[in-house]
């Protein structure tokens, strides 16, 4: 679960990260009162759940109360489109009212988890301000990683190494270092996926603030933290990823024109990797898990079948706790109740297979029965 920046810089905060003065409104007139407490020369920044913000438009200076109103009268109820947003944008529904800063260098610090080494990992670069993914692509030698043993915590010995190797020194060290291990307690204790702060500004009298931050919370540590979860805003994400959420179904939206449907992560893996061999494109990972029952396979189809981009489905079953006669029921269900049906590959092995190949062969649905992955990548490919 991602937080608004705002959201993520007082969470952040309450572990003693240093953050400008600011405050979050709702309205122009919110914003000119924040502004007017400020001295009237602020940062207005659009809260929405993308980066790009400052290219797209939604980060303004301004120089009074009154323009503070104006910028903010343009952001708010409008949809921001980046380069993370996609052509369909994201709508700003609040915007961030801070105090202009005296910027005499700009860092990147992040934590996340690396997947390799099963260990929380710092990933920090000067080349602060800038998008990551570019400085890793064009000046790798600029990126530095410093792994940390989670039963065993930061080292301080850790903390300067990242400080020399980004050239953080004198009066600044200190304070650099205590946002450092700020940054690590806020990353164990809630249960976050990334912490990313960009730029990490030291000003030009050696003070360390997050100018920007970026909070990601695993969902299945949610139900540990009832406060950081009601900080949820689904306008922020995909109707369909918001509902599928509700129902237990485990679905992200992509890009391509083929939807998948499967019970378990890495069969969901796989599956949309035939569908790439095939020569075509995955629309969504969609898993609806080894225990679903009749409803949430009809649930599921329904929900991917309101994807107007889906125009044919790959569904691959293996069935073990779910029999393949309950997701065979539930594929009709789910047909009939989304009222349409583009053309439909399924594969099904394991627990009653026969009765749901009988099933769905009797229904009279446009169903292409397949034994194999390869022959499903055939099937699908011959579109």
């Amino acid at each position: 679960m991602k937080l608004h920046e705002y959201q993520a810089k007082k969470l952040l905060a309450g572990y003693g990260v240093p953050i400008p003065q600011g405050s979050v409104a709702s309205t122009p007139a919110e914003a000119t009162k924040a502004a007017e407490q400020l001295g009237g020369r602020a940062v207005v920044k659009a809260q929405v759940h993308a980066g790009g913000r400052g290219k797209a438009g939604g980060v303004k200076v301004v120089s009074s109360g009154a323009e503070a109103a104006e910028v903010a009268k343009r952001l708010i109820g409008s949809t921001l489109v980046t380069f993370q947003t996609g052509p369909q944008g994201a709508p700003v529904h609040q915007v961030l009212v801070e105090q202009t800063v005296d910027v005499a260098r700009e860092l990147y610090l992040s934590m996340t988890t690396d997947g390799g080494r099963r260990r929380p990992v710092i990933i920090a670069s000067q080349a602060g301000g800038m998008e990551i993914e570019e400085v890793a692509k064009t000046h790798p030698d600029q990126i530095i990683t410093e792994p940390i043993d989670p039963a065993i915590g930061l080292y301080p010995f850790q903390v300067r190494r990242v400080a020399e190797a980004l050239n953080v020194t004198g009066e600044a060290a200190r304070p650099f270092a205590m946002l450092l291990n700020a940054c690590y307690n806020a990353y164990m204790e809630k249960d976050c996926s990334m912490i990313e702060i960009n730029p990490l500004v030291i000003t030009k009298d050696n003070k360390v603030l997050a100018l920007d931050a970026k909070v990601t919370i695993d969902d299945d540590a949610l139900y540990r933290h009832k406060a950081e979860a009601e900080l949820r805003d689904k306008s922020q994400e995909d109707p369909l990823e918001v509902q599928a959420s509700e129902h237990g179904i485990a679905y992200v939206k992509l890009d391509g024109d083929v939807g998948c449907m499967v019970n378990g992560a890495g069969l969901a893996m796989a599956t949309m990797d035939i569908v790439k061999f095939a020569g075509a494109q995955p629309a969504n990972f969609l898993d609806v898990g080894g225990g679903a029952n009749e409803e949430k396979i009809a649930k599921a189809i329904e929900l991917m079948l309101s994807d107007k981009s889906v125009t044919q489905v790959l569904v691959n079953i293996f069935g073990g706790i779910l029999r393949c006669d309950v997701a065979a029921r539930g594929l009709i269900a789910g047909i009939e109740a989304a009222g349409r049906q583009p053309r439909m590959v399924v594969r099904m092995l394991g627990t009653n297979v026969d009765e749901g190949k009988q099933i769905l062969a009797g229904s009279g649905l446009k169903i292409s029965l397949v034994n194999t992955l390869q022959e499903a990548a055939t099937a699908i490919a011959a579109k």
